[in-house]
Formats: structure tokens, C-alpha cells, sequence
């Protein structure tokens, strides 16, 4: 994994996780990779992998089993797609907006564009 230098990598890695949670390859109900496995995997020190697992833990994505390990919760992947709507809405249209009327972009100009594959 590619890290951003300007957001902090447990966040960044709050971000995979939940990408991989909305792409179904961690599914509801599923044991997650421990923190020591994680921290193997993208090369980063477990202590901050656990700073990532408590954002998680503690907005109800995932959730311990006592002496079998981290799961991903039955309702994860809503509590996603809404958290990730609401920041799209609130920070991201705005500045898309904000664009689009600085550059001239009409809708209509919009709606006709077709990205160079």
C-alpha cells in the first residue's frame, strides 16, 4: 500500500480496510486479520494497525470476540456507505461544484463527456 504523507497512515488504513469491507473481500461476519498479520501486510508497526482497529471498533464496524479475534459486524457495510456518502456530500460536491463554475462546465457539458480510456 501506497501511503499519503499528507493523512495519517491509521486513517489511511481505517480508509483499506473499509474499501475492502465495500468490495465484500472482508464480509459481514468474518474474522479479520489480526493486527500483527495487517501490520505484515502493508508494512506498517501493529501499534498503529490497532489505532485503526479501535476507529473501527469503535464506530461499529468491527467488533471483538473474546478469545477469537476481531469481526467484521453484520451491518458494517451500510454504517460505511452512509459515513462515506455524508463526506462525499459535505467535502468533496462542494469542491466539484466550486470547479466546475470556475472552469465555465455546464451540466449538459457534463453529462456529454466521455473519459479518454
Amino acid at each position: 500500500m501506497d501511503f499519503n504523507k499528507n493523512k495519517p497512515i491509521y486513517l489511511q488504513i481505517y480508509d483499506h480496510v473499509c474499501e475492502r469491507i465495500l468490495s465484500d473481500e472482508f464480509r459481514s461476519g468474518e474474522r479479520l486479520m489480526s493486527v500483527r498479520e495487517l501490520g505484515i501486510e502493508l508494512g506498517v508497526n501493529p501499534n498503529t494497525v490497532m489505532r485503526s482497529f479501535e476507529r473501527l471498533q469503535n464506530k461499529g464496524i468491527i467488533a471483538t470476540k473474546r478469545g477469537i479475534g476481531l469481526y467484521v459486524c453484520e451491518n458494517a457495510r451500510e454504517m460505511i456507505l452512509e459515513e462515506q456518502k455524508k463526506d462525499f456530500i459535505e467535502n468533496e460536491v462542494p469542491e466539484f461544484f466550486k470547479k466546475m463554475e470556475l472552469y465555465g462546465i455546464s451540466f449538459d457539458e457534463l453529462v456529454r463527456f466521455k473519459p479518454v480510456p
